[in-house]
This record gives structure tokens, sequence and C-alpha cells, in this order.
């Protein structure tokens, strides 16, 4: 027996349940179908919010052992430790509360929630397999949204066991501190990982990069003072390397990698995490059958998320739009969603600036960066000047005892508007929304000097780059 919705949303991560809850909010009758036994997708349930909740454990365990250079007397038989069984309930409390809300959202907006694996069959249908095998449809009269996200995905020849070669599923449920750990890849899950065990006491970390600097989506400079800080804080950091096997010894992984210089290095420690991207998720979706116009496994849509059948639109990390890398961010997915919701409801709407997307990683210390690299903005032909400014100068960075880093703006000469801000240092990733909003309005750099930043803050420093590309920072 069919159902019919106006809507219906296939996955219920950041993309998928702010599609539905957008077109409920517009009068449009919805549906979401989900296999998973939990809303929230990715980014809530093994993604964003756990590894940010173990990030904050690992810096709130940096500041405890650093107590009596703060003051604080914790006893004389007392000893700073981490008890992670207490870390990961915790954390597991943070993301049954949150998922546990969608649900309240979904209810709230008389979204019903289909449990089972979604295969499009045309015309609006959906087959839906529920966990005991039983078979439903569903239809949706208007539109139907693919929202299916991505996974985790390795690299030829390296293979996922799940036990010492891992994900960062595995590795963010660990409820005991590894010894030493591998990590191969540095983007922003690799990096995360990296901190949060060299900060809970991992004694050998290492990190593995391909590409010649780690946070290779990053502006130079910001990779150049990441790899610094690692290296101080003994993460070992190998770019220009290719890992070339890996092999579960039991109770170690032993790691072959190739060096810059050709020579083979073989490395060993008690886990392997595979940080080298994520994948679409559309096996059994019946995307090939109907006739969806795909690349390189993603699904390819038009700027306002539409794709090549009437009828089926799609967002989040499951997509592409065949102009480059799109970023897999569950803020992007969300914007993406909302997007597709309020055009479907018959609004008018305008494509996303993915120039002015914002990206955070948390690792210590915190990247935050929005727009173009002062690289990207010469290589599109702009006549550049940038200003930087160290966070180490400002007073508020000194009281908090966290003065690595700095903020850049990339400006063009002509109209003196700002390209792109890129920044590492305390409360970066909360630092980027100031900068995310002087990109959307266009604002000049002439602009954001006049802009006064409250002082003594961690902003200060947003200010005084905008004066250093000037040439007048004022405080260095």
């Amino acid at each position: 027996m069919a159902s019919a919705f106006d809507v219906v949303v296939i996955g219920a991560g950041t993309g998928g349940y702010v599609a539905a809850i957008r077109a409920a909010q517009l009068g449009l009758s919805t549906a979401v179908v989900e296999r998973e036994q939990v809303l929230g997708g990715t980014c809530l349930n093994w993604g964003c919010i756990p590894t940010k909740a173990l990030l904050e454990h690992a810096h709130a365990y940096k500041v405890a052992k650093a107590a009596k250079d703060w003051g604080i007397t914790l006893g004389e038989a007392a000893q700073v430790g981490i008890d992670m069984g207490v870390v990961q309930d915790r954390k597991d409390k943070i993301v049954k509360g949150l998922t546990g809300g969608i649900g309240l959202l979904f209810k709230k907006n008389k979204i019903e929630w289909i449990k089972g694996t979604a295969r499009l069959l045309g015309k609006g249908a959906v087959e839906v397999t529920a966990a005991d095998g039983s078979v439903s449809q569903v239809t949706a009269n208007k539109e139907i949204v693919v929202a299916t996200g991505s996974s985790p995905r390795s690299v030829p020849g390296i293979a996922f066991d799940y036990k010492r070669i891992v994900t960062s599923n595995e590795a963010m449920s660990m409820r005991e501190v590894p010894k030493s750990i591998i990590v191969m890849g540095s983007g922003a899950v690799g990096v995360e990982f990296a901190s949060i065990f060299n900060s809970f006491g991992t004694a050998e970390v290492t990190v593995i990069e391909l590409l010649p600097r780690i946070v290779p989506n990053e502006d130079a400079q910001v990779s150049e003072t990441l790899e610094k800080s690692f290296r101080k804080k003994k993460i070992r950091v190998l770019t220009g390397t290719k890992v070339t096997g890996a092999v579960n010894k039991g109770d170690l992984v032993e790691v072959t990698a190739q060096l810059p210089d050709g020579k083979v290095e073989t490395l060993s420690a008690e886990y392997l995490l595979v940080a080298t991207g994520r994948g679409p998720v559309t096996e059994g979706l019946g995307v090939e059958a109907l006739g969806l116009e795909m690349e390189r496994g993603y699904i390819k849509v038009d700027p306002l998320m539409r794709t090549s059948v009437p009828g089926i639109s799609a967002v989040g990390d499951v997509i592409t739009l065949g102009t480059g890398a799109h970023k897999q961010l569950a803020h992007l997915s969300s914007a993406e969603g909302i997007l597709a919701a309020e055009r479907i409801a018959g609004h008018h709407v305008r494509p996303i600036n993915y120039d002015h997307v914002p990206g955070c990683t948390y690792c210590d210390p915190e990247i935050g960066s929005v727009g173009l690299t002062e690289a990207q903005a010469r290589e599109r032909g702009y006549d550049v000047r940038v200003g930087t400014f160290p966070f180490g100068v400002l007073g508020r960075a000194k009281i908090a005892n966290e003065t690595e880093g700095f903020v850049k703006i990339v400006a063009e000469t002509k109209y003196d508007e700002i390209l792109g801000v890129h920044m590492i240092g305390p409360r970066a990733t909360e630092l980027v929304s100031q900068a995310t909003l002087a990109l959307r309005l266009e604002c000049t750099v002439e602009e954001l000097i006049r802009t006064i930043q409250a002082h003594p803050t961690m902003s200060e420093a947003v200010g005084e780059a905008a004066h250093a590309t000037h040439g007048a920072a004022i405080h260095m």
C-alpha cells in the first residue's frame, strides 16, 4: 500500500532533515526515509558532534594539566588523568540529546519518519525495504530529495578491517587511549584526530599526507603554521608520502610508506586511522536504472539542486555541481536543503555562492577559513594584497594562554574587496563567522577597518589584519 506526500526526502542527515523541516514549515506534507535507527546522519552521530565533543574534552584536559600555571590547587594526592569511559559516556549523552531533538522537531512539524532503505522507482515513487525485509512504497507528488550523504572510503591496497585499520567511526569510540596511532590523510578528520590522541596522551602520533603539505585545501601559511605546531607537540608529520600497504599483525598495524626521496619506510602502530576522504552513498538507490546523470559516483545537480531527472533533487555530500570539488560540510548540506525545499514550495531562490562557504577544522590550534586563498586569488587573475596579524600580540590571547597562529586577509586592490579570510589560532572556528558575513556583504578592507572590534577580544585580530592589509596595523 502506497502513502503519498508532497515531498519525500531520502536520508535524515543535516541536508535531509533540514530540507524536510523547511518543506514542512512551508506547508508541504513531508516524509523522510532513513534506514539508521537514529536521526541526524553522519554529522550528529559519527562526525561533527562526537568528534568536537572529544576535542572539547581534550582542551579541558590540557587546561587541567596546566592547573598549577593557572593558580589552581588540586590537592597533594590529586593526579590529572583521562578516563575515556567517562569521556565516551558524556559524548554519547550529548549525541543522544541532539538526535532526540530532531525527533521532536519531526513531531512538531508533522514529518513522518519511514524507517527503511530507499530505492528510486521513477515517477515520484520510492520503494522502502524495512529491517525485517518487508517492502512498502511511498510517493512524492511534488519532488523527491536525495540526501543520502557520504561514508568513509579508503584507497586502493588499503582495506578496512575495523579493528586495527579503522575509520573515524571506530576511532571516535575508543574507550582506551592508544599508545600509538598512524593517521593517513591530513584533511579536517585526520588532523582533528591527531590532535585528539596527542592531547589525550598517545605517545606516538604520525600523520601521513600524500600531498606536499598538510591541510592542503587551506592557505599555504595556515598549513605551515599547523605543521610547526604539530611538530612542537611531537606529532610526526610525513608529507609527500604515499602509503603503499598496511597489514594487521594482531596487536599492531604494519604500514609501508614511500617517502618523497623514493625510499620506503616501514612504520608500526596500534592503529591505522584511514582519513583519506569520503565517498557518496548511492549503492542500491537505483540511480543508474533511473538515468540520473552521475559524475565520479556523485549525483550531478544544477545550481538549484535539480538532477537530470524531473521531480528529483539532491543535496549534500552525495552531489556534484560539475564545477570542481563540492565541500562535504554539514552547514553547506543544510543550506542546500533549505534552497531545495524553498524552490519546491515555489519560492524565488538564488544559487549558493560556494566561494562564501566557511570551513572549520577543530584541531589544536583551530582553523577557520572562507573565500579564496592567496594562491587561488592570484590564479583567478586578481591584483592581490594581503595582511596578517598574529594572535600572540593580543591581550585576550595572552590571558587565555593561547597565542599560536594568525589572521590573514586576502583582498584585491582595484575595489579593495575582501576575497578571503584565513585564520589559525584560538577561537578561529567562531571568528570565521565575522569573515563570512564580510564576504557575503561584499565588504571592503576599509569598511572592516572602520568596524570597531571590542577590546580585549580575539576578534581584534580580524580588525588588525584589515589594518595590516593597508600596511597600517596598529599593534604590530
